[in-house]
């Protein structure tokens, strides 16, 4: 028969039992919130009473804790005799198949004169229509009709750069009209046909510069808003990155029409207080421009990983396109491409060094106040 004291050993042992911590406790809440990305770092989970393994963002119904195992990576996983779970593919096998359907779908819209329909390009990559283009979507974060549009405009840009005729550039870019480009110039190219074969001849670009807490600044706009935004160069330096892009262009000093402007961007590189807001002259791809949108929804004073802006477009996949979307950001801090960071939270490149980068999210942390 036991004795009280036994008995009391007995009850604090159990209790020790039940107060040691899981060491999984932050793997198992990233299964819970179904986080394909936790700050755990990467692992799978397997099912016990099923046999297989996820990813901790696999859409199935979490597991019961109990039936819950963890492990670094698919080998393992398959080494205690479970196998890949068909939903979320762990192993990336079917991921793999669908990128290569849809870089074979890429390729044959780069060379095919006319525009491949939706149920051409499903045909060919095996897929019905719904599903195809719900892949096509994900991988390259824009439907095909729109991939189309962006091959046909930069096979237009290069003919005018080349110097070839409005009308040959057109043809052979393969827009069936004239008047379906200067319809709506400037979600084809930004500026029109004629103005993009003279790299911006006839077109006038009004600059101003100042002194910042981040160095020599300079602002660039066009008639329709601010076109270009840089600092921490000298004038010379920024000037010549405003002519690279418009080559031909007027670029004539006007301070006093851009005084307003300028003093907004001093005063936010000073003290950022809240989001410029400022008429902008953008012209990019409808990728870009998706990109551009979706950074300038980031509140102040937060960041965004690259894999979270991906997600936020609705392309989870396309994370180095959205990097270079934001790398092809003339307009910083009206766009604030210095809020988007490493997976890990580290600081990625910046065209204005990762230093000052540095101090931006530190002043818009201290703005907000947190």
């Amino acid at each position: 028969m036991a004795t009280p004291h036994s008995v009391g050993m007995r009850d604090t042992s159990s209790l020790a039992l039940a107060a040691t911590p899981d060491p999984d406790t932050d793997r198992w809440a990233a299964v819970l919130a179904r986080d394909p990305s936790p700050e755990c770092g990467t692992f799978l989970y397997a099912v016990t009473t099923q046999g297989v393994f996820c990813r901790p963002g696999c859409p199935a119904r979490p597991p019961l804790r109990r039936n819950t195992r963890f492990f670094d990576d698919a080998t393992a996983a398959e080494a205690a005799g479970f196998r890949a779970c068909r939903r979320c593919d762990p192993k990336g096998e079917r991921a793999a198949i669908h990128a290569a359907a849809i870089r074979a779908a890429c390729d044959l819209i780069e060379v095919s004169e006319a525009v491949p329909s939706l149920a051409a390009l499903a045909d060919r990559a095996g897929y019905a229509r719904h599903h195809f283009l719900r892949l096509f979507k994900e991988i390259t974060g824009v439907t095909p009709h729109s991939y189309a549009q962006s091959v046909r405009a930069r096979r237009l840009q290069a003919a005018l750069s080349a110097g070839d005729r409005v009308a040959e550039a057109v043809a052979g870019a393969g827009y069936g009209s004239e008047s379906r480009v200067y319809g709506a110039p400037g979600q084809v190219l930004g500026m029109t046909p004629g103005t993009a074969r003279r790299g911006g001849e006839g077109e006038t670009i009004r600059t101003a510069t100042a002194d910042s807490a981040l160095g020599p600044l300079m602002v660039g706009a066009t008639e329709k808003g601010i076109c270009f935004i840089g600092f921490a160069e000298d004038f010379a330096s920024l000037e010549g990155d405003l002519r690279q892009r418009f080559p031909k262009a007027r670029v004539e000093p006007a301070p006093e029409v851009l005084a307003e402007a300028v003093r907004q961007v001093a005063a936010f590189l000073d003290e950022p207080k809240a989001a410029l807001a400022l008429p902008l002259d953008l012209r990019g791809t409808a990728f870009q421009r998706r990109v551009w949108e979706a950074l300038q929804a980031i509140p102040f004073g937060e960041t965004r990983s690259y894999g979270e802006m991906a997600r936020a477009i609705g392309a989870p996949k396309a994370i180095r396109a959205v990097a270079r979307a934001c790398a092809q950001n003339h307009v910083s801090l009206a766009v604030p491409c210095h809020r988007v960071v490493g997976a890990d939270g580290d600081l990625t490149g910046y065209r204005w060094g990762l230093a000052r980068k540095r101090v931006l999210l530190a002043k818009e942390r201290a703005g907000r106040g947190g």
